[in-house]
């Protein structure tokens, strides 16, 4: 097992990393400071993990459950209700904890319950998908989507702690385990070019689940983003790096509805896109967008955004992101391979061509993810 601290003060966390953690009881007794305890999973994840964890926690704890619909589709103030609803009815107090076991839906959602929740009561990200354990399980982010903007409804609010069990990732589908890869590639791009170069050389090991492989990929990322929200934790300024390819992503996701292209899917085709910008502007060279891009594909994932979309429908669902400021769109680029920057100076002629040729070139391609 390997462990990092997320480094806020009073608010400093461990993230622990290993095979089969998801059952050491001791992990969650360090964590957990009352004795009443909610688990929040979905229908999926429920049948493969929850009566082992709800047998281990029961000899000490009074154990309840939550189980939501899976899907981003769901990320809703209605299936927040539910989640409030079920700690209302069970009676649970200001020292109840609430654990999150599943993906980056089911943390966001029982992260965003458990920070209003009699005004904030603990609670522990236990993330069962690729993408959640290098990217949503840490830093805090939780809330829902709406129907104008994925995010835009939430709190930052601290766990108690991360579990990530390696094990879990073994019954994860392949499209899953590519969309979390989309954000394992942004860490190397954005701060990190020897991890980069790194992934380069076992992108094939890790899609086949090596385990020493993915178990490192896992600790470098969540190193990463530890650092950077170690500097800015409410995302005042250099944490917004960490969402590279998100404005254009965030857009996909809106227009195409939620669920139709993973998260990862759609940072994936925005961080091409970002890329592109940011090559157009001279900042990274031609090899640079080619090994990006490269990169993308031994992932299996997409490079061009939805072939039903415009440049119209881009400039219509970015304009309501969170990093828009006073009235300017603001975003991350790369000032150099591994230096990303977040502004607002950019050229809107290489904005609008990088967008029209990346259309353009989707319709060629006839690209389609439902």
């Amino acid at each position: 097992m390997r462990t990092l601290t997320v480094d806020l003060n009073e608010r400093s966390y461990p993230i622990y990393i290993g095979r089969g953690i998801r059952q050491q009881k001791a992990l969650f007794d360090e964590a957990i400071h009352g004795k009443q305890v909610m688990i929040v999973t979905n229908d999926t994840i429920a049948p493969l993990y929850l009566d082992a964890m709800v047998d281990m926690l029961s000899a000490d704890y009074k154990v309840d459950t939550c189980i939501l619909p899976d899907g981003e589709e769901f990320k809703t103030l209605d299936t927040y209700g539910t989640i409030m609803t079920s700690l209302l009815e069970a009676k649970h107090n200001r020292t109840t904890t609430v654990i999150a076991l599943g993906g980056g839906v089911v943390g966001d959602m029982a992260g965003f319950a458990a920070a209003t929740y009699q005004r904030g009561v603990p609670f522990i990200q236990v993330p069962t998908t690729l993408l959640s354990q290098v990217d949503s399980s840490v830093g805090g982010k939780t809330g829902v989507n709406h129907p104008l903007g994925k995010n835009m409804i939430g709190a930052f609010y601290q766990p108690q702690a991360v579990i990530i069990d390696t094990d879990s990732l073994l019954s994860l589908p392949q499209r899953e385990l590519s969309a979390g890869m989309a954000e394992v590639i942004k860490y190397g791009l954005i701060c990190d070019v020897p991890f980069f170069d790194w992934l380069e050389q076992e992108m094939p090991a890790l899609m086949s689940l090596d385990n020493d492989k993915i178990s490192e990929a896992i600790y470098r990322s969540c190193l990463a983003k530890a650092n950077v929200v170690a500097q800015d934790e409410r995302e005042g300024g250099v944490r917004a790096i960490l969402n590279l390819g998100h404005t254009f992503g965030h857009a996909i996701e809106t227009q195409m509805g939620y669920g139709n292209w993973l998260h990862g899917e759609a940072v994936a085709a925005g961080s091409v896109l970002a890329m592109d910008l940011s090559w157009r502007m001279g900042n990274i060279t031609d090899e640079d967008f080619r090994r990006t891009v490269d990169l993308f594909k031994a992932a299996k994932l997409p490079i061009l955004p939805p072939v039903n979309m415009t440049l119209a429908n881009f400039v219509e669902r970015m304009a309501l992101d969170k990093k828009v400021l006073d009235g300017s769109l603001r975003l991350v680029l790369l000032g150099a391979l591994g230096e990303a920057i977040v502004t607002s100076d950019f050229p809107m002629e290489d904005f609008n061509a990088c967008l029209t040729d990346a259309l353009e070139a989707s319709k060629q391609a006839n690209l389609a993810i439902s």
